[in-house]
């Protein structure tokens, strides 16, 4: 559990090790004071002379010894990440040094800050709420555009502002219950049954909306999960090899060549996909291969895409049936005809049409071939897994990626659905404001705006890394 250091706090904020610059920062009402006692500014004058918002030259001197010479940037509270007096002290980036400009501030009883503790100032000195102190983790670990994007907007509020709108919605249905149940010996009515009733409608559609969003948010925060599966010798990890552009699978015109899970990752348009190249799907004697496809089985159940190789010279029936059998609810599948370039009519459009036919075709499922001969023949594939991609994110004006988060929003869902069943049986008020209270409490917990409970935040925070 992070426990909120009193006092000025100190660390490192740039990574470990050896570079061309490090950076150190402290936060806290001695920030500038502890300074002083080593940074003497190239200008002469006192570090308690300092202008807010600037940044100076100096040197960092311990007991007459030069360490650095360094840049200092001084953020006066509350204008400040944190809200209090912020300094960020930049030097070269051996280890020794930064190492030595730390020690000389513990020395001065100056703190070092737990991790996250910088952010989970900045939370409790109302710089940001809950959820956008999170999405600075996010954006720290973003390693796509497309993660990056979304932890911004996070940051930025617009999920926050979403929630503060559903809560305060939530806030004003439970008031108006209240009161009537204040006069209800009067049997005055404040509410109109039939507009609250719409009011939830909503609620629960836009909860819903955001529930449902967190599919995307969470893959594209992770990296988006592709199973590649088929038949033995369908020529699965030839595909992972052109996407790759090198052999990360043993190629083999032998089947049963590949008898666990291959699984690497690549960006494509700024979206990192995770492509899971699995022991093709026969029933065998030989027990290895046997335990590959079982574990074959469950990386496909898990992944949000699904493509599946197969050749024209397999049998229909066993194709739909296999099919079949991995399909599953909230599933992308791309059904690949593999080695077009042996045939002189390149796609069997007349067999992909059958296949989408006898598998009940939705939006869901797309044919198409490919020749795994060149990097080039497979662009249409990778153009494709980007618009499917894309398609799942438009569906969200705001997009869910963190688990919390979603599992506040799983519980909001079901208060919600039991004050709507209320509504319709007639169940006494008292009973529906309980089960508002759920939906407002659990709204709340995103963005921060209920009751501070130390073992979520400590939870929260100390994930971060130290110096943020």
């Amino acid at each position: 559990l992070i426990m909120l250091s009193e006092g000025t706090i100190i660390a490192l904020s740039t990574p470990n090790g050896v570079g061309a610059i490090g950076v150190i920062r402290l936060s806290g009402n001695l920030a500038i004071e502890k300074t002083g006692l080593f940074v003497f500014p190239k200008n002469k004058k006192s570090c308690k002379n300092i202008l807010p918002n600037t940044a100076f030259l100096a040197d960092f001197i311990y007991k007459e010894q030069l360490i650095d010479e360094v840049l200092v940037t001084f953020f006066k509270g509350p204008n400040s990440y944190t809200g209090e007096d912020v300094v960020e002290i930049s030097c070269h980036g051996s280890s020794y040094i930064l190492q030595k400009i730390i020690s000389c501030f513990l020395e001065s009883k100056v703190l070092p800050a737990q991790p996250g503790e910088f952010t989970l100032r900045a939370y409790l000195n109302k710089k940001m709420d809950l959820s956008q102190a999170e999405a600075v983790a996010d954006i720290i670990a973003s390693e796509s555009e497309a993660a990056h994007r979304i932890a911004m907007q996070q940051m930025r509020g617009g999920f926050s502002k979403n929630m503060e709108e559903l809560r305060q919605q939530l806030i004003q249905f439970k008031a108006l219950i209240e009161l009537e149940l204040d006069f209800s010996e009067e049997e005055v009515s404040f509410a109109n049954k039939d507009q609250l009733k719409g009011l939830l409608s909503t609620l629960h559609n836009d909860i819903y909306m955001l529930k449902e969003s967190f599919l995307f948010g969470n893959v594209i925060k992770n990296g988006v999960p592709v199973a590649i599966a088929g038949k033995p010798n369908a020529g699965k990890s030839s595909l992972l090899n052109t996407l790759f552009n090198e052999e990360k699978a043993i190629v083999s015109n032998i089947p049963g060549t590949t008898r666990d899970v291959i699984e690497d990752t690549l960006t494509i348009d700024g979206i990192i996909f995770r492509f899971i190249d699995t022991a093709g799907l026969r029933e065998t004697s030989d027990l290895i291969e046997a335990m590959g496809v079982k574990k074959a089985r469950e990386k496909i159940t898990q992944a949000s895409l699904l493509i599946y190789l197969y050749e024209r010279t397999t049998a229909f029936k066993d194709l739909i049936s296999e099919i079949k059998s991995l399909q599953h609810k909230n599933q992308n599948l791309i059904l690949i005809e593999n080695k077009i370039d042996q045939y002189s009519d390149g796609f069997d459009n007349i067999l992909n049409n059958e296949l989408l036919s006898a598998l009940d075709s939705k939006e869901n499922i797309f044919g198409m071939g490919i020749s795994t001969l060149t990097s080039e023949s497979i662009a249409p594939l990778k153009a494709h897994l980007v618009k499917t991609l894309k398609e799942m994110g438009d569906k969200a004006t705001v997009v869910v990626n963190n688990s919390r988060h979603y599992h506040a929003l799983i519980n909001a869902f079901k208060a919600i659905e039991i004050t709507m069943d209320g509504l319709e049986n007639d169940i006494p008020g008292d009973l529906l404001s309980i089960e508002l209270k759920e939906a407002i409490f659990y709204i709340g917990s995103i963005t921060g705006n209920i009751d501070n409970d130390q073992d979520v935040l400590g939870t929260i925070f100390g994930q971060f890394c130290i110096g943020k």
